[in-house]
């Protein structure tokens, strides 16, 4: 299929490509290039424009002749979201809603969203799964289910064929260190870890070291963006073959707290790595670790880096050459 590919140039999205390309797809990145890198877009068309802007998103689906979308293109930064809602609501929502409107108005009819287990908030039950209540604490978990709730009333209304896919921690880089994590402020955890190893920063934040996990830090569910990219292309069949408009959720099914994570880097990496231990920020749950039984099933998908050390060793090897 001709896939159009918004965020094309951000982190997952440039994952997303190359993997849809290697399979065979065609592919259209269309990114305003705001926090993505025009170098991260591995082969395929580029279009740049912004989903704000109805006119930039629909004239690159009717000139473009996509049959899908695959959707990135938002902010992702919790605490950003909680400093400044405006932002989030206006690109992750009215962005997305220009984008549902455009598919609808050039009748491109399938849809994989790029969610996120914020939708969740904090959990009851673990491991999540997909009938756990959606009860989102911040804003950006706010913005991604209200644009579920708009993509679902979309399906229903129009005949949108749709999955949202809700991940949990993407990480790692490309296996060959050719793609890799680049975002400027950094604010995730492995990318940060591989910068104090590299002496870029004196020292790594432990936020909070009294939660109710074996070793007192927050303990999280990490997925390969390898893996991750190939997911959404197994979505995009399952959509092919007349199934969809299911929510799916995408994690390893492990949790690794920040202290394992840091520990792994250093057996990586032959750094000391130092840390630091610091106050708890507001709003951490003690774990977030996934069920993923529901994409196993539907889309037939294994992880094939599910190890927290093949992880962290694909993003040392990007960050100690990063192309971008």
């Amino acid at each position: 299929m001709k896939v159009l590919v918004t965020g094309g140039a951000g982190y997952i999205g440039s994952h997303a490509v190359r993997v849809l390309l290697e399979s065979g797809h065609s592919t259209i990145a269309f990114d305003n290039l705001s926090e993505g890198h025009r170098e991260s877009v591995w082969g395929g068309a580029f279009v740049q424009g912004d989903v704000t802007r109805f006119e930039d998103i629909r004239n690159a689906l009717e000139n473009s002749g996509a049959e899908a979308v695959m959707h990135f293109a938002a902010s992702c930064c919790v605490g950003e979201s909680v400093e400044n809602p405006s932002k989030y609501y206006h690109n992750n929502v009215l962005g997305g809603l220009n984008l549902l409107r455009a598919m609808v108005e050039t009748g491109v009819q399938f849809f994989i969203f790029s969610s996120s287990a914020a939708v969740y908030g904090v959990p009851s039950l673990i491991p999540i799964d997909e009938d756990h209540p959606r009860l989102p604490i911040n804003p950006y978990g706010r913005t991604k289910n209200t644009f579920e709730l708009i993509m679902e009333d979309f399906g229903r209304a129009y005949g949108l064929r749709w999955m949202s896919l809700r991940y949990f921690n993407a990480a790692g880089a490309h296996p060959d260190g050719s793609l890799g994590e680049s975002h400027c402020p950094e604010t995730h955890l492995i990318p940060l870890v591989m910068e104090a190893a590299l002496g870029r920063r004196p020292s790594i934040s432990v936020y909070g070291t009294d939660y109710d996990t074996p070793d007192g830090t927050c303990i999280r569910d990490y997925i390969h963006i390898v893996d991750l990219a190939r997911a959404h292309v197994l979505a995009l069949e399952y959509l092919q073959a007349g199934e969809g408009n299911e929510a799916v959720n995408l994690g390893n099914g492990a949790g690794y707290s920040v202290r394992e994570v840091i520990q792994t880097a250093r057996r990586v990496t032959g750094r000391p790595i130092p840390s630091a231990d610091t106050p708890r920020r507001p709003g951490d749950p003690d774990r977030l670790v996934s069920s993923s039984d529901k994409a196993r099933r539907l889309l037939g998908w294994e992880p094939a880096y599910p190890e927290l050390e093949e992880i962290v060793s694909t993003a040392w090897q990007w960050h100690q050459n990063p192309r971008y």
